[in-house]
């Protein structure tokens, strides 16, 4: 088949009416359990020989054509979709480590992202080192010893929105034999595909910009495919497994089980059997009707953020702007080269005033919602210091580099000129 655009492949891919009692939309398969015919076909199914559904509790055939889709979008070999964001991050990671080893990540990440990693993954015996300079890919490799096991950061930041150089950071970590996991929530593979720039693992919120509508939660991983995981390092993925048996009741590996793709075929066969977390077939439905207008979403959403950077950086009650795009950034020449659709709908800027005035402008805010998502077809704000990282000690904050006066904004797909009108009148309230 020829190479498809990629709304062709948002819209299409994974799925065959056919297969579906030709329906035109993938249909939910509302059911805890699948009828399997007979029992020679019970043997294929729980051998992996004959995709089909058994148990929704470890995947739904809903879920499935999203996991194609959305492996085919991004260029990897195989997917899996879980029952949440941070599903995606915990069970990759932990996946990947083991006790006594530990992570090298980037330190301005998502506030659950951040806490899970310096004070939950430790209970399971798993450390992070998290790099302070983090454009600086000498200082990731300097952190790296004989126990590293994982490179985890986001392309684009969030809250502060950062880019990093994925190239340069997967350049270190493979010479030191150590795979790239990166979260690609805020760019989705529509405006970043970091298989393309040396990582080995995606992992999505797709509660966010990839459902893009707000009404549901759910996590996605992929995989490349081409990563050599050495046996000493990783022994988990060569280690004959009986539940990963053949038809022939042969033991396999995670690395036979599913060739080129032994972190989703552990996800697949052993996290999502026992820890649970796959995602539901409802909520995999969602997630694949906003899949497929993801591209034409986000080029609104570009193009609206440009007007009201604009508008932020004229304004005489914010103290700076944190974009790409923004005046003076230092990631602009990142994103030139790395993001040439653009670098993300997410912005955040320093509100010029005090608390008192901050709820105040918060509290006049028509036109933008006050909550704590992102990636929503309706336009977002949030203090992040207090919500989304408001679990994270003032250390952590520092770390991070989140003051306290950050306010994040998720553009959504309200006219631009509606958004600035909005700011501009709560501005006047807030600081009247």
């Amino acid at each position: 088949m020829a190479s498809r655009d990629f709304s062709t492949i948002a819209i299409r891919a994974g799925y065959n009416s056919a297969d579906h009692f030709h329906s035109v939309t993938p249909p939910i398969y509302q059911t805890a359990s699948f009828d399997l015919e007979d029992i020679d076909r019970t043997r294929r199914l729980w051998t992996g020989a004959e995709a089909g559904g058994i148990y929704s509790r470890v995947g739904t055939p809903t879920g499935a054509i999203l996991e194609a889709r959305i492996a085919e979008l991004e260029g990897g070999k195989a997917a899996v979709a879980l029952s949440s964001g941070m599903a995606a991050i915990s069970y990759t990671l932990l996946t990947l480590t083991n006790q006594g080893t530990n992570i090298v990540a980037g330190s301005s990440l998502y506030g659950a992202s951040e806490l899970a990693l310096s004070d939950f993954y430790p209970k399971f015996g798993v450390t992070t080192k998290f790099v302070k300079d983090r454009s600086n890919a000498q200082e990731y490799e300097d952190l790296i010893d004989e126990n590293t096991r994982a490179i985890y950061v986001e392309s684009i930041s969030n809250p502060n929105i950062e880019l990093i150089d994925i190239d340069a950071i997967a350049a270190v970590a493979h010479k030191h034999g150590i795979p790239v996991v990166v979260d690609n929530t805020v760019a989705t593979p529509y405006l970043f595909k970091p298989f393309e720039h040396g990582a080995d693992i995606t992992v999505y919120s797709a509660t966010k910009e990839i459902n893009g509508h707000g009404n549901v939660i759910a996590g996605l991983v992929v995989e490349k495919g081409d990563f050599e995981y050495d046996k000493e390092k990783y022994p988990q993925f060569y280690k004959k497994e009986w539940k990963m048996r053949d038809l022939e009741d042969n033991s396999r590996s995670a690395y036979e089980f599913i060739p080129g793709a032994p972190v989703i075929a552990t996800l697949k066969i052993f996290f999502a059997e026992f820890f649970g977390g796959a995602l539901g077939s409802f909520e995999s439905y969602l997630v694949l009707q906003g899949l497929s207008t993801l591209p034409i979403r986000l080029d609104r959403k570009l193009e609206t953020i440009k007007k009201v950077i604009e508008y932020l950086e004229n304004n005489e009650h914010v103290e700076w702007v944190r974009h790409p795009l923004a005046k003076g950034s230092p990631y602009r020449a990142l994103a030139d080269k790395n993001f040439p659709k653009g670098p993300g709908a997410l912005l955040s800027f320093g509100f010029g005033g005090t608390r008192e005035q901050l709820g105040k402008f918060i509290k006049a805010l028509n036109n933008i919602s006050y909550h704590v998502n992102i990636g929503d077809v309706r336009t977002l704000i949030t203090n992040s210091a207090e919500n989304t990282h408001s679990e994270l000690t003032p250390e952590q904050h520092e770390l991070v580099g989140l003051p306290k006066n950050l306010l994040r904004i998720s553009i959504g797909l309200e006219a631009a000129e509606d958004l600035i009108s909005d700011l501009d009148q709560a501005f006047e309230k807030a600081f009247a």
